[in-house]
């Protein structure tokens, strides 16, 4: 079964090619240690929340942008055993210095619990985090399969919800901080992916309209505490 590892970083905007340059030398290896597919996409429409967001997610200062990215694998087991070795890979000791702050960019291991459509033809993201009590697991699953039948209606092409399996805690930030998880919830990484920006931009407002009568207190997660933006594509090794 396909295991993410997803990440959030802060990237200095003036550094944005040097950032795909990167991302550019680093896929040949992972996919070495048996990488699936990479994906990084660059924020476009980030913006402030009142209780989270995306830029207190990394502590992210004004002259950065927001990175959402993820790597696909074909199981759990096949990415543990990757990052044992990619701690002590020589090719990795090669690459140049990253032109980020690594120290603040969030990343955990995530399940897939919903997954529908394809990922061809994709030109923009919308990109999530956020924290679900796990007791709330199938319930999440229900309004992720109600939400994917309306956003197909309006042009989405792909949507995947992936579940918190082995997201640690760090030092400046992590996923759990993120999203102000309380006791007992889960981090949860996920997508929505859609021909451009366009789309995305005409089916919200379409959406909002059909939504205004929604009772928001029957989500099974705070949606306060949800993290949204619009993201870019600026690598994919699939295409």
């Amino acid at each position: 079964m396909t295991y993410y590892t997803g990440s959030i970083a802060a990237v200095p905007t003036v550094n944005k090619q040097k950032y795909i340059d990167h991302v550019v030398a680093v896929w040949p290896v992972f996919a070495s240690f048996g990488a699936g597919r990479m994906v990084e996409t660059w924020g476009v429409d980030v913006p402030n929340g009142k209780v989270t967001d995306f830029y207190g997610a990394v502590q992210a200062k004004d002259d950065e942008s927001i990175v959402f990215s993820w790597i696909a694998w074909p199981d759990k087991a096949t990415t543990d055993a990757a990052w044992q070795k990619i701690e002590n890979s020589s090719a990795m000791k090669d690459l140049p210095e990253m032109p980020f702050d690594g120290r603040r960019m969030i990343f955990g291991g995530f399940s897939p619990v919903y997954e529908r459509g394809s990922s061809s033809g994709v030109g923009y993201y919308q990109g999530f985090t956020l924290a679900v009590p796990e007791k709330n697991k199938s319930a999440y699953i229900e309004m992720a399969d109600q939400g994917w039948q309306m956003f197909k209606k309006h042009g989405a092409l792909e949507m995947v919800e992936a579940w918190g399996e082995d997201v640690p805690h760090g030092k400046q930030t992590d996923f759990y901080r993120a999203t102000k998880a309380q006791t007992g919830e889960i981090p949860v990484f996920s997508w929505i992916a859609w021909p451009d920006r366009a789309s995305c931009d005409a089916a919200a407002k379409a959406m909002e309209a059909e939504m205004a009568d929604f009772d928001m207190s029957k989500m099974p997660f705070d949606g306060m505490r949800m993290i949204w933006a619009g993201f870019e594509p600026v690598f994919d090794s699939k295409a």
